[in-house]
């Protein structure tokens, strides 16, 4: 089993069969907590849950399978699993691991900035932390989740390995062009953004997130956009006229008129499967710094309203981890 540290080598693409463009929406369905304080186990809340109702009803109304990606403090939240189980159990959503790995039992390490990528911490740890987390999302949610996301984008050597034997099929952990490095974290950009096999016995899937460069040095996005993460304003000034610009595709932080821009980027790429996530407490204004007032929030369901709709004009349709499991050649 190859590290998910190590960019993939040739031969490792996947494919779908029927060659038809994909979209996956996922949600980092995790705690509130104070983005801008140093992190501990016990200082956040899950009043945003509730919110989940709303968005979930949106999703099916715009005939969207969302993906929850669930942490500890939610998988063990009464009130989600009351609005998540009936559309899980109907395949209306879909439900995966987050690890946070400071909130999530058995708690034996120091909680610093280190340990906050789970990939950071020794073998078995790690193991027991997703195991866990796991077994309680199943016994609460009663669905066995088949996808895996590292919080804070934390691979390491053993992740991959781990979800293997743990059963569980997909990773969605790979952020492309970001480099988490200088934190401790890991460094993904040299990772592809298309879907690709870790291992060469095909039994676990990464589906990375989707993330684009866009402008006149575009194709240099890799070796200029990293050396100018001290000068933000350099990068606005890039951003500006034209010659570089980095889009992740999610609401936050990224207007809708850039996420289509990426989009357009990654399907002229060749990319196979449009990755797209935030984060939960977003639907609740104060929780993070994308979501201030009840106005941003109906931006962000207005964005979301805005690119499914370019989605299904550039013929790219809206799919579910089990429809890729399907659809993916072996």
């Amino acid at each position: 089993m190859r590290s998910l540290l190590d960019p993939p080598p040739q031969g490792s693409r996947a494919r779908f069969r029927d060659r038809i463009p994909r979209f996956l929406l996922t949600v980092d369905t995790e705690e509130e907590f104070d983005w801008n304080m140093p992190l501990t186990r016990d200082t956040h809340g899950t009043d945003h849950v509730e919110r989940l109702a709303k968005f979930q009803e949106f999703c099916e109304h715009e005939e969207v399978v969302p993906t929850y990606l669930v942490d500890w403090p939610i998988a063990n939240t009464k009130l989600a699993a009351e609005i998540l189980s009936e559309p899980l159990a109907e395949g209306r959503a879909e439900i995966g691991v987050q690890l946070h790995p400071w909130v999530n039992p058995p708690h034996e390490e120091e909680v610093n900035q280190a340990n906050s990528f789970a990939g950071n911490l020794p073998l078995r740890l790690e193991a027991s932390k997703i195991g866990q987390l796991r077994d309680t999302i199943e016994k609460n949610f009663g669905i066995a989740p088949l996808i895996y996301r590292a919080g804070r984008y934390g691979a390491g050597p053993n992740t991959a390995g781990i979800l293997a034997e743990q059963g569980i099929a997909v990773d969605s952990t790979v952020r492309p062009k970001f480099d988490y490095s200088a934190a401790g974290g890991p460094d993904f950009r040299a990772h592809p953004i298309y879907p690709y096999w870790v291992d060469d016995d095909h039994t676990l899937l990464e589906l990375p997130l989707t993330t684009s460069f866009w402008g006149m040095l575009r194709r240099q996005g890799n070796y200029i956009y990293p050396r100018l993460w001290r000068m933000p304003l350099m990068r606005g000034i890039l951003s500006r006229i034209g010659l570089l610009e980095r889009v992740p595709l999610t609401p936050e932080g990224v207007r809708v008129e850039e996420a289509i821009r990426g989009i357009d980027i990654a399907l002229d790429d060749g990319a196979p499967l449009l990755v797209f996530s935030f984060h939960s407490p977003s639907l609740r204004p104060g929780n993070t710094p994308y979501v201030r007032s009840e106005q941003d929030l109906d931006d962000l369901y207005d964005w979301w309203r805005r690119v499914f709709a370019y989605l299904e004009q550039r013929g790219v349709k809206p799919s579910s981890v089990k429809d890729v499991m399907h659809s993916i050649e072996r």
